[in-house]
């Protein structure tokens, strides 16, 4: 009988224990994976940059409105320690400037032209408004877009730029764009730079990262390489023609979302959903929110 009540008491014990740590197994649950399984991001790549200079606000605001999930950020630094949004390092392929980003001032890049080579080189797509525009510093995303957009960003060549996660992780907090979001987040930040990611995470461990991969190859990805992305982030980007649907079900096997870069066919967008990816980058959002809903009505 002592026995017996003895077995009863820890039978209790465990079920009590085990109801208190079930908040805590889902946080951590959900901090590993804070992007939602079932849904496809399509990530407006340096906004709808098919349409409009690439990352101008007039771009991410295209992007918003062909419904992509994310505005997609290239970050470089000005001499006076400015986040500007631009994917080179140098201005010249974006402006009508020359020289790198980081030996000028940002009064320097706002006298920058950054919409006419768009004109130029996409005659198509030309618009008179183009002419003339600014580059953006990342505060100014961050005002015209708040916290009803999300927001992708890569910290580029961050061994160019020291202290640039700070900067990028204080203005984040500045807009309240950090904390606990459940499964959800309004930000993702990624790099090529595992340094980088893993600097952020010390700083900042609730954010999502994304580990960019270029491969000169085929891509191929171990065991080892995989577990050693999950201890900082909660998935990868390759180049989406240097992978095939064995790699993607590789890492969605290792519970890793997959985002790869930068896929503008209709056929390609089919072709990536087929094999699992759980988003992609686009220079063509509209066309990927159409290939969506057409495979959402093929599914009813």
């Amino acid at each position: 009988m002592y026995n017996l009540k003895i077995f009863i008491i820890l039978c209790l014990t465990f079920v009590v224990t085990l109801q208190a740590a079930v908040p805590i197994i889902k946080a951590i649950n959900q901090s590993k994976s804070p992007i939602p399984d079932e849904k496809i991001l399509n990530v407006a790549h340096r906004g709808a940059s098919a349409y409009a200079p690439e990352h101008t606000l007039v771009s991410y605001q295209m992007g918003k409105k062909m419904k992509g999930s994310y505005i997609e950020i290239d970050l470089q630094m000005t001499s006076d320690g400015h986040l500007i949004a631009m994917h080179d390092e140098r201005v010249d392929r974006t402006t009508n400037g020359t020289g790198l980003v980081k030996n000028k001032t940002l009064n320097e890049i706002k006298e920058l032209d950054a919409g006419s080579w768009y004109n130029e080189k996409y005659p198509q797509y030309a618009k008179k408004e183009y002419e003339g525009i600014k580059v953006p510093t990342l505060e100014e995303v961050f005002k015209t877009f708040g916290r009803g957009s999300n927001y992708y960003i890569e910290t580029k060549s961050p061994t160019v730029y020291p202290g640039m996660e700070e900067k990028l992780l204080k203005l984040l907090e500045e807009y309240n764009l950090t904390g606990g979001n459940g499964r959800s987040s309004h930000v993702i930040l990624q790099s090529f730079s595992s340094e980088s990611l893993k600097k952020i995470h010390h700083l900042n461990e609730n954010i999502p990262l994304v580990q960019l991969i270029s491969y000169s190859n085929t891509g191929i990805l171990t065991e080892w390489q995989l577990a050693s992305i999950k201890e900082y982030a909660i998935g990868i980007g390759p180049s989406f023609k240097k992978i095939d649907q064995e790699y993607v079900k590789k890492v969605r096997q290792s519970d890793l979302h997959i985002h790869p870069y930068t896929i503008n066919s209709k056929e390609d967008m089919e072709k990536a959903i087929k094999w699992g990816v759980t988003g992609i980058f686009t220079n063509h959002p509209d066309v990927f929110q159409q290939v969506l809903k057409e495979l959402a009505c093929e599914s009813k």
